[in-house]
């Protein structure tokens, strides 16, 4: 089968589409349960070009077949699986996807209605549900407002769009007018541009108190100010560092003003509280069914062209989610 290879960890060029033995068994991640899907499309994360650096905290040596969300069919499932063959998902597998057949795991996949396509499916999995869970372990209650750095990317677009879902106001912050565009198609209530005073702007659109809640995907020197965003007892949540570096605080700023912050990472957060996966991954199903989501797709890419899709990834050109279709 054809699939795209990442031959060396020196960045997204390494990649090449070539011909590979089928998948066997099951996923790592798995536990031996074989569920195997025929890939239609392949959504592309923050993951993906990390991992062609071998940068990735929870990445593998090279060779190996990269992407890490899958859309597509189901060809195989445990007889005691709630999937059955000829069901479409989506799903997060972090390695593998970027192939005619990739294995996946029933805990993290999601069933995709009639009425999305195959492209806009491999969009839901892995962003919508860290999105759920970052508001959910926020505590983000309905009459709150909520600031999303890096908004107008695959996770951000997705925090934006569940606003309405979860009754908070939302500010997307930006660095560009295609980002501004993007953030306001995904639904943002306000959009700030990331110039000096963003800060102040934020403060000004709270009336001077700041947001209840920030949910960060940047990390790095903006780090600090994103912090001083929050009111007294404001809560964060820290989903990655597209920034490029992680951050340091000095932690009387949270003593001071009643501050909270959380990392966020569901498959190690179910292995002390069970069900975890399973209460997302059905908080996600039911806005789907409701069709209640409406994922940001910003380009998509043909198989052949995959290592420019991890490139714009890396190069953070892109906006929105990047998909490459398999099929």
């Amino acid at each position: 089968m054809r699939a795209v290879v990442v031959e060396r960890l020196d960045g997204p060029r390494s990649a090449v589409v070539k011909d590979v033995p089928a998948p066997v068994g099951a996923h790592p991640r798995a536990g031996g349960r074989r569920v195997l899907v025929d890939v239609h499309a392949v959504g592309l994360s923050f993951i993906d070009p990390l991992q062609t650096w071998g940068r990735y905290q929870g990445g593998v040596p090279a060779p190996y077949v990269c992407g890490s969300e899958v859309s597509g069919m189901v060809v195989e499932a445990p007889e005691d699986s709630w999937l059955e063959p000829g069901d479409r998902v989506s799903g997060i597998v972090w390695q593998g996807a970027m192939a005619e057949q990739a294995l996946a795991l029933d805990d993290f996949v999601v069933k995709l209605p009639d009425s999305m396509s195959y492209a806009e499916g491999a969009g839901i999995y892995m962003n919508y549900a860290t999105a759920w869970y970052a508001l959910d372990r926020a505590g983000a209650r309905p009459g709150e407002t909520v600031l999303v750095t890096g908004a107008a990317g695959g996770v951000g677009t997705c925090v934006l769009d569940l606003g309405p879902a979860f009754g908070v106001s939302t500010i997307a912050l930006v660095s560009s007018d295609a980002k501004e565009e993007m953030a306001r198609r995904a639904g943002a209530t306000h959009v700030v541009r990331a110039d000096p005073d963003w800060l102040g702007t934020v403060r000004e659109l709270t009336g001077g108190r700041g947001v209840e809640v920030f949910v960060d995907m940047v990390g790095g020197d903006r780090f600090l100010d994103t912090v001083r965003s929050l009111r007294i007892g404001g809560r964060g949540v820290i989903v990655g560092f597209a920034g490029g570096s992680i951050p340091e605080l000095r932690m009387n700023r949270l003593l001071l003003r009643n501050l909270t912050l959380t990392g966020i990472t569901m498959d190690v957060m179910e292995t002390e509280h069970p069900g975890t996966l399973e209460r997302v991954r059905l908080g996600v199903q039911r806005l789907l069914d409701e069709g209640r989501l409406r994922p940001a797709i910003g380009a998509v890419y043909p198989l052949d062209r995959a290592a420019d899709a991890l490139a714009a990834l890396d190069e953070r050109t892109a906006v929105g989610k990047v998909v490459v279709e398999v099929r």
